[in-house]
């Protein structure tokens, strides 16, 4: 009865929810915060699907996160320790490749780490991701469409969403020292 009445309470609120449009481009900014929908030219999917994709054992999940880099202005001698991340088991994270606009070196890097997840098989299904409403990701997942990728799939919940449902994570270390 409880449940009922809380999904009844809900549900006319999900009508009010801000419908984000695809840009025309990748996004340039704010990348936290309500995500499109849709990827044309790739699937969404949610939490289930992309654990179903995962436990098939042959999908490439490419983690996008950022990683921060060590500041410039830290004394001389002061350790520096990345942050840990958490992700999708087996996943391969190569950080920075979702700004709205990467430098040549960035590109090169993000080409050759899908080219080494997919084996050169521009029809391997990668599955991108970040954390829950990263415009990182779509943009990640835009640009490998654009590189000739015809499987992408955009997981918009990310680590967030995995791991709130219940699914394991593991530590992962950047592609390359990202």
């Amino acid at each position: 009865m409880i449940r009922a009445v809380i999904l009844c309470a809900l549900f006319p609120l999900a009508g009010f929810a801000e419908m984000v449009p695809e840009p025309d481009g990748y996004r340039m900014e704010d990348y936290r915060g309500a995500v499109p929908a849709t990827l044309q030219g790739g699937t969404v999917v949610d939490v289930d699907a992309a654990y179903a994709l995962w436990k098939t054992g042959r999908v490439g999940f490419v983690d996008v996160l950022p990683r921060p880099p060590r500041p410039v202005d830290l004394p001389e001698g002061t350790i520096w320790r990345d942050k840990p991340r958490e992700s999708i088991p087996g996943a391969i994270w190569l950080p920075n490749v979702g700004y709205g606009s990467i430098a040549e070196v960035t590109v090169q890097y993000f080409q050759g780490g899908l080219d080494d997840i997919a084996q050169g098989d521009q029809d391997y299904p990668l599955v991108f991701f970040c954390l829950n409403e990263c415009w990182m990701s779509w943009n990640a997942a835009r640009r490998a469409l654009a590189y000739g990728y015809t499987h992408v799939f955009w997981f918009p919940q990310g680590t967030d969403g995995w791991h709130l449902a219940g699914y394991p994570l593991e530590r992962l270390e950047p592609v390359n020292g990202g």
